[in-house]
């Protein structure tokens, strides 16, 4: 079975091939830039032979014309896999959430509207994907939609562990709790846990542009720092992560407009906020080592952040066999990693300081009491075993 993933962001698109269940990747493509004047990027490849086309600051001004580009090079004669976009039977994407639906479901109507009903908890990320799924179609109707919703993973955490302490009728009325995303990435830290054969206890920090923390248990999500919307749980790249609740009412009658506000939460928070640098880690620890207080300051909220979710976790889950860092920085931030588990002492974490300075896969030093991992993330991989195994 040929499966499509898709990946949608607000100016980008991103799409691999499987040929299932083999989970063969056949070809993957990115467009980036998607709107711009005559500055967009795309590049595909075609896996089997490593057959590229790139081509760069070109115009695509909407999905569809990103969209459209994409099938011509799967089925084109230079590069293509497949005879026909018939061949593709489902699409798989990485969806954020809908109202009611937690889990894997085919896009119908009713989770479509799912999403439009919650489109407030993440305004970007719906709004992109509802406008793909739209353009899609129309390419492909004969195919089957699936939804690998973000919150699906986490569905199971137990009530005492995602329940606000608000009136009991907003969670009954408005399904108020905390829901939690990174779900295609945790759940692929998971896959390859379980792939060891063992019970076993882990939490997972995915550390990126957006970063969250996940205690798991035998395969299964049991918490996670995320709340209910993308603004929660750790500082992010540009997000503000937790945040008082009364904090919009106080910068109001400091006479901050709503605007401001919501900019100072989504856009201009998190590591850029604090740092004044840049969202971007990489140049926040360069500024930082050059003696710039507030990029110092930055890093060191993260790291504390990241600190106090583990140790949390860790006494949820009664022990810890594996701490594992993936996404983007943290499968390349040695100076995050070892941050974070130098001040892991209680668990009994120790860290090989130079395997982690190589990356490897495992950087634990003998006699640590947890197998520190760096494990890359492949939400795509998931996305593809999800979207195939969906009856």
């Amino acid at each position: 079975m040929k499966v499509l993933v898709c990946n949608v962001g607000s100016t980008s698109l991103k799409f691999k091939l499987y040929d299932m269940p083999e989970a063969k990747l056949l070809a993957q493509c990115g467009v980036e830039r998607v709107g711009s004047d005559h500055d967009a990027i795309f590049r595909y490849e075609k896996c089997g032979s490593g057959r590229k086309i790139s081509h760069e600051k070109i115009h695509i001004p909407d999905y569809e014309t990103g969209i459209r580009l994409f099938l011509d090079c799967l089925t084109g004669e230079e590069a293509g896999v497949i005879g026909t976009v018939t061949e593709i039977e489902r699409v798989g994407f990485k969806a954020t959430l809908s109202k009611g639906h937690f889990g894997i479901h085919e896009l119908d109507e009713e989770v479509l509207q799912g999403m439009e009903d919650w489109i407030s908890l993440a305004p970007l990320h719906n709004r992109a994907y509802l406008d793909a799924v739209s353009v899609m179609r129309g390419f492909l109707p004969e195919a089957r939609f699936i939804g690998c919703f973000e919150t699906a993973f986490h569905r199971d955490i137990p009530l005492e562990r995602k329940i606000y302490g608000v009136p009991y009728e907003w969670y009954e009325n408005y399904g108020v709790q905390r829901l939690g995303y990174h779900g295609a990435s945790h759940g692929y830290i998971a896959d390859v846990l379980n792939e060891r054969g063992e019970e076993y206890k882990a939490i997972s920090c995915h550390l990126g542009g957006s970063c969250s923390v996940c205690a798991i248990e035998n395969g299964r999500s049991v918490d996670t720092s995320f709340g209910m919307s993308l603004e929660s749980g750790l500082i992010h790249a540009n997000r503000v992560g937790d945040m008082d609740t009364s904090m919009s009412y106080f910068l109001r009658s400091e006479g901050v407009s709503d605007e401001e506000i919501l900019q100072g939460f989504q856009k201009k928070g998190g590591l850029l906020g604090i740092s004044g640098v840049s969202n971007d880690l990489r140049y926040v620890i360069e500024a930082a080592e050059a003696g710039n207080a507030r990029a110092k300051l930055a890093a060191d909220v993260f790291v504390t952040g990241i600190v106090h979710y583990i140790g949390a976790f860790a006494m949820d889950l009664g022990r810890l066999d594996y701490l594992v860092f993936t996404a983007g920085i943290g499968e390349h931030s040695a100076y995050i990693r070892s941050r974070v588990c130098e001040k892991l002492g209680l668990l009994g974490v120790k860290l090989d300081e130079d395997r982690n300075e190589k990356n490897e896969e495992e950087i634990s030093a003998s006699g640590s009491a947890v197998r520190v991992l760096v494990i890359p993330t492949n939400e795509e991989l998931g996305i593809a075993r999800r979207t195939y195994e969906y009856r």
